[in-house]
């Protein structure tokens, strides 16, 4: 449409649209949707947002007939048996059908009044007109909208039909793979619709021919498969896993094994191919518009959707299985394995290669980071072979490494709390295997080849020691933005204790200072759930204790060194608790800094993870600064299951309730638990871990909702103290204590610099009264809640994605009333070579979560209405001004 006089009448037809009333369906004025425009930007820049909106809320039953004509045109195209043809069956008519639809229907799911028209609409029985009748008036559907003046068939020529959107979702899964506009073009007399998988890889050996034009068409089918999906985005967080979207439902429960296998092969493949190392642009923002990087974001994210996306539950009805997630955990072939590592790796390789280049500016942001990670998590919570795989050929190390960078490169940027969250979830998730803890004490010597935002001076050690000091570095160097995941990260160490074998003094010293911080009385009396992360410390240590004794002998000196502690603990109260920390106060106003590494945020951040085995929690702080957390969260893994996803039962009583959840504070995602209490755990089975991402929406009433305190309104007393200080796991080591005190000399155990010999005595004593307990891992729930979040992470992604390929006016969701976060008012920043369009570059910038304002327990407690930005619930994302 290069000529102006063609976009006038095109625009003015646009106008007619909204301003007269029952076009009749048969009118010529449709055709000019699929026509007249040349481009996808012709079609979002002159069918504004206003005119859709002013369509809608003024003419619906127009819009109506908009949407049949444009699926009627598509779907008789689609069968032509020319097409694609320039004359007969033109490929231009059926793109500009796909982009009409992708461009009107989020417009209709953002208006929450029509949602029972267009269920009526796209998901209730249909008559059309048969072939013949079809070929004659090319008009397929009856009037089951209401609309008037559409021609009649003679009677016998209408049949049933799919309700419209599962024949339009059927129609562009067909285009994906239809003969010369998304594959090569196949032999005369073979079918139209191949299924040949775009890519080698998984389920392939060849790659088959394409060209940018066949990428280019793949783009906009997939982009209108994404809009479809993206209904999610006009639901709340809460809401989401509940409702669901019925695209999304009928894509992943597709029966047909051919068609699912087809497109999770394609996308994945075509995914994982992706060589980022080919860009030699070092100003990789300005390049954005190549079609197969394009190509690769639009398949990694329908991809994700699909495979995160948790059918959802019917009462009474037995729940469908996603198949693309099912086909995925059934996956078993070692060279698949391979394939799917190297591919991961190789784009998240990118950042740690980009970031020794010397040209200023240069910062490496890998576009799909994120991503990658979270279809990491999910191939590895849905796969059990690939668990087994990439710990048994120690390619977990590769991703160890590369979890780590990207949870410490991102800690202190609020856009990737979610980001660091899942990192920290996806090394929980590897932590249950034991192999994975026995092969951390490998050696680590490529220390000095990792990007300084990682790298530990001075470090010698194993890949243990290394998980360990980057994580104490998180927690303490964060400055409380992560005090969410603090149970998360505990938990890694807690699985994995039992398998240390000879830590270095350096970690050994971290684990002490976190044990010094975690139990000073300024963090125990700060709020009533600190005293839990203290707790799931004191456990990690005595497995270490208890099961790998005489291999840890810096260990047990670190202990020693610090029995004074320990045994201080053991005789807390309220009243020396606080005469500590007057003192302590005293000492900060005469020095001007405190050495605890926790000092900064234990006054001020409420922790408030593990709460027994039930999931309440408090958010109280007598100080400032205190970050608000207003909910609790389980979260959990996929039961790894051949052939299904068991539901998780929910809790039988609180005492039962097998994980302990934190709150969810000032960002985005869901408090990690840190496991069981030492009751409940002792009735798990030992090595026993569940992955299970279906569960009973009661599982988010596992708790009373009496530990929910205002900010300021906490305060400790002696009975609340006396309700979990005898509960402290503190035998184990005052025992030892006790014992090795006898045997080695004072001066020896006081020394900076422990003797060869004393560390030699130490791994000859023989401890007595210490028996090794179960070794038990400390695993996740997925809750409804859980689930809302790590779809609403998603579509963060997604949408922040799209503001990025299709800057302008193309944006599929741009200037639309999206709930699933808030979308918020930004100043444009300045141009500069790596962002030239200023704050369109910095969309999702800010994801800043409150789903924590939802009460998850079941009850009502008495809390302050949420501000007008926590309205929408879920995350916050910038929006150009």
């Amino acid at each position: 449409m290069g000529a102006s006089d063609s976009k006038l009448v095109f625009k003015k037809g646009i106008f007619r649209l909204s301003e007269e009333r029952n076009i009749a369906p048969d009118d010529e004025y449709w055709n000019s949707f699929w026509e007249l425009p040349e481009s996808a930007e012709d079609i979002f820049s002159l069918f504004a947002p206003a005119d859709v909106r002013r369509t809608r809320d003024g003419a619906l039953e127009n819009l109506g007939t908009l949407l049949l004509a444009v699926t009627s045109r598509l779907f008789v195209l689609r069968h032509h048996p020319s097409f694609p043809d320039p004359e007969l069956a033109p490929e231009r008519e059926a793109l500009n059908c796909i982009r009409v639809l992708t461009r009107v229907l989020p417009y209709i799911y953002e208006k929450e009044s029509l949602q029972p028209w267009e269920e009526i609409f796209f998901w209730s029985k249909r008559r059309k007109l048969t072939r013949n009748a079809s070929i004659a008036n090319e008009v397929l559907f009856d009037d089951n909208d209401g609309t008037e003046g559409q021609p009649r068939a003679p009677a016998g020529e209408w049949e049933d039909a799919k309700p419209l959107a599962e024949e339009l979702i059927d129609t562009l899964i067909d285009l994906l793979f239809f003969s010369d506009l998304t594959v090569p073009a196949q032999l005369h007399g073979r079918p139209k619709v191949s299924y040949a998988i775009w890519q080698s890889g998984v389920g392939c050996n060849t790659s088959i021919p394409t060209t940018k034009e066949h990428e280019s068409n793949r783009c906009e089918i997939l982009r209108l498969l994404l809009t479809l999906a993206g209904q999610s985005l006009y639901m709340t967080p809460n809401m989401l896993p509940q409702k669901g979207t019925r695209a999304l439902t009928y894509v992943c429960t597709c029966p047909d094994k051919q068609v699912v296998l087809s497109v999770l092969c394609s996308l994945l493949n075509t995914t994982l191919k992706y060589n980022p190392a080919s860009w030699r642009v070092p100003y990789n923002t300005l390049v954005f518009k190549d079609p197969k990087q394009i190509l690769v974001t639009y398949t990694l994210q329908f991809l994700l959707a699909t495979l995160l996306y948790p059918i959802p539950e019917q009462p009474g009805v037995t729940t469908p299985k996603n198949f693309y997630r099912h086909f995925l955990g059934r996956l078993h072939r070692p060279q698949d394995f391979q394939f799917i590592v190297d591919g991961m790796t190789r784009i998240l390789n990118q950042p740690l290669h980009a970031n020794s280049s010397y040209i200023p500016g240069t910062h490496s942001s890998n576009k799909f980071a994120p991503e990658i990670i979270m279809l990491f998590w999910e191939v590895t919570q849905c796969n059990k072979r690939f668990r087994s795989f990439i710990v048994d050929t120690e390619r977990a190390h590769d991703f160890v490494i590369l979890i780590l960078f990207y949870a410490l490169e991102y800690k202190n940027d609020a856009s990737k709390q979610g980001v660091v969250r899942m990192c920290a979830f996806l090394l929980q998730t590897l932590g249950v295997e034991k192999n994975f803890g026995l092969n951390l004490n490998k050696s680590f010597d490529a220390q000095d080849t990792l990007p300084p935002a990682i790298r530990i001076a001075g470090f010698k050690g194993t890949y243990a020691d290394f998980l360990v000091q980057s994580i104490y570095s998180l927690i303490t160097t964060s400055q409380g933005k992560l005090s969410a995941i603090y149970p998360a990260l505990l938990a890694v160490i807690n699985n994995i204790a039992p398998y240390f074998d000879g830590l270095s003094a350096p970690t050994c010293a971290k684990i002490m200072q976190l044990f010094n911080s975690m139990s000073s009385p300024s963090f125990l009396l700060a709020n009533e759930t600190n005293h839990d992360l203290l707790q799931s410390l004191l456990e990690s240590m005595n497995s270490i204790v208890e099961h790998q004794y005489k291999r840890n002998p810096q260990f047990i000196f670190a202990i020693l060194k610090n029995r004074k502690r320990f045994e201080a603990l053991r005789s807390f109260t309220l009243e020396t608790g606080q005469e500590e920390i007057e003192r302590r106060n005293r000492r900060r106003k005469e020095s001007g800094a405190s050495n605890d590494p926790l000092e900064p945020i234990s006054t001020r951040s409420s922790v408030d993870s593990l709460r027994s085995p039930t999931a309440s929690l408090s958010r109280a702080s007598t100080l400032d600064h205190v970050p608000e957390e207003d909910g609790t969260f389980a979260i959990g893994e996929d039961d790894d299951s051949d052939d299904e996803e068991h539901p998780t039962p929910a809790p039988s009583s609180p005492s039962e309730n097998p994980s302990r959840a934190s709150s969810v504070g000032d960002d985005d995602v869901p408090r990690q638990v840190r496991g069981m209490s030492e009751k409940a755990r002792g009735k798990m089975p030992a090595g026993a871990n569940s992955f299970s991402r279906q569960n009973s929406i009661s599982s988010l009433s596992s708790g009373p909702a009496s530990s929910q305190s205002q900010p300021g309104v906490f305060a400790p007393s002696a009975q609340w103290i006396d309700s979990w200080l005898p509960e402290l796991p503190l035998h184990t080591i005052l025992t030892l204590i006790q014992q090795l005190t006898a045997l080695i000399p004072r001066q020896a155990a006081a020394s900076d610099t422990v003797m060869p010999a004393t560390l030699h005595k130490i791994q000859e004593v023989k401890l007595v009264g210490v028996d090794p307990s179960p070794i038990r891992v400390h695993s996740f729930e997925w809750s409804q809640l859980a689930l809302g979040w790590y779809e609403s992470l998603l579509w963060g992604f997604i949408f922040t994605s799209e503001m990025h390929v299709a800057k302008g006016t193309v944006g599929i969701w741009n200037t639309t009333s999206i709930k699933l976060f808030r979308v918020q008012e930004t100043a444009p920043q300045g141009p500069s070579l790596t962002s030239p369009r200023g704050a369109v570059d910095a969309v999702g910038s800010n994801i800043v979560s409150r789903i924590g304002s939802i009460n998850l327990r079941g009850a009502t407690p008495q809390a302050p209405a949420p501000s007008p930005a926590l309205a929408g619930g879920g995350h916050t994302l910038p929006r150009n001004a």
